[in-house]
């Protein structure tokens, strides 16, 4: 016969947390944060030719055609996912990245073609340099022929210059929008990158497309994967002088400041999964903002890699890491995850 010692904690016995966690049901209807589809943003990588290819550190994850592309976009918004962010893989790079503004570049191409076929999807498109230059980095270079650096500044060769890169982000920006871009979303953390991006739309008379800054985007050792997707791991160096120190999250909120004075339409926090603080911060310091999330590279890698390994319960995970980032403040998440999640969310 079991018996039954008197709690330690000698707690009101009218308290009872547990009343409310007893079935399913019941723990449905006091749910405080809902995941849904409509919070995703699902990324896609375009390059040239036809087909698609496998990128090995993302299963289920492509490089994918044109036409390809508009297919995995009809299927994403057929699950509720309203939206997409497009990453283009360039025919050739060189050291300004010409193809990023071309009239006939690959995103441009992927845009036109996704709109024609799924109108009402939302299209975001990344603006940064470095898919389509030869180096790698997210702007133009000290020492790059053609290239003047700032006046009465010693810098080193290799150096990213800040204002001369404004101007190229303003014409990517532009050449998105005339090709039916929904949402520009500069990721570069080039300083003032918002205000030359919304001054070069407002006088090509897009003044009427939001941006989606990439205002708070860390120095981080998850983006791996990615650079094998896109196909634009620096040739040389890293990206510390521009991208954000992870140790720092009052940086954080002065970034998200400076972009909301220039304009910025909605913020987004990058990594997500090891910065729910950060994304907690800015959303307590700019509530009247939409903020998104991203669900980097290296994060879904090691969900992927865990689950084949059978360690882990993959839809489950998944769906508990998405539910924490909306939890932490996030409104929308992008992530590669999406189409899979969708499909879980719908039981």
């Amino acid at each position: 016969m079991i018996s039954f010692s008197k709690p330690a904690i000698n707690y009101p016995r009218s308290i009872r947390p547990r009343r409310l966690r007893s079935t399913s049901t019941l723990r449905a209807m006091v749910r405080e944060t809902e995941l849904n589809a409509g919070d995703l943003i699902y990324p896609l990588f375009v390059r040239h030719g036809t087909g698609r290819t496998q990128i090995r550190s993302m299963p289920g994850v492509f490089q994918l055609s044109v036409t390809e592309a508009v297919r995995e976009a009809e299927a994403a918004f057929g699950l509720g996912i309203p939206a997409i962010i497009l990453f283009g893989i360039p025919a050739a790079k060189d050291p300004v990245g010409v193809e990023n503004f071309a009239p006939d570049g690959i995103i441009q191409q992927a845009i036109r073609a996704i709109k024609r076929e799924v109108p009402e999807m939302i299209v975001v498109t990344d603006v940064c340099l470095c898919e389509y230059t030869d180096h790698g980095h997210c702007g133009l270079l000290n020492a790059q022929d053609g290239i003047s650096p700032p006046p009465g500044r010693s810098l080193p060769e290799g150096y990213v210059l800040n204002d001369p890169t404004l101007d190229i982000l303003g014409k990517v920006a532009l050449s998105h929008a005339e090709c039916g871009a929904d949402i520009v979303a500069p990721s570069g953390m080039m300083d003032g990158m918002v205000a030359a991006i919304r001054a070069a739309l407002d006088e090509g008379g897009f003044e009427n497309t939001p941006i989606l800054s990439y205002a708070v985007k860390y120095a981080s050792s998850f983006y791996g994967p990615f650079r094998e997707a896109a196909e634009g791991a620096p040739k040389f160096g890293d990206r510390k002088s521009h991208q954000m120190d992870p140790a720092n999250v009052r940086e954080a909120l002065r970034e998200a400041a400076l972009d909301e004075a220039e304009g910025a339409d909605m913020l987004m926090v990058k990594p997500a999964l090891a910065y729910l603080d950060v994304i907690r911060a800015v959303k307590q310091s700019f509530p009247e903002l939409p903020l998104a999330a991203y669900n980097v590279s290296g994060e879904y890698a090691m969900v992927k890699a865990a689950a084949a390994n059978g360690w882990i319960d993959e839809a489950r995970v998944t769906l508990e890491t998405l539910t924490a980032m909306k939890r932490a403040g996030a409104d929308l998440i992008i992530t590669y995850h999406a189409v899979d999640a969708a499909k879980w969310l719908k039981g």
